[in-house]
């Protein structure tokens, strides 16, 4: 068995959470509680490469809502 026979070759979807995370799930499985489509599929590396260019702030939304609001009231 070559290395491409162990390849995965499964198609992926990202999903994203309330708290916008995103996560990479196989296409053909209904999705985790609480995870919504992003719109994009494919082999896992296109997913985790869309990943990278949207999900460019790693804190949890509420988070980023509760920075803004004691900021705001400085």
């Amino acid at each position: 068995m070559n290395s491409v026979d162990t390849e995965d070759q499964t198609i992926y979807k990202v999903v994203v959470n309330h708290e916008e995370q995103y996560s990479i799930w196989p296409a053909d499985r209904e999705n985790a509680l609480g995870w919504t489509d992003a719109g994009k599929t494919g082999i896992k590396s296109e997913c985790l490469e869309y990943i990278k260019e949207v999900w460019t702030d790693m804190r949890p939304l509420s988070l980023r809502k509760k920075m803004e609001e004691l900021s705001s009231k400085k």
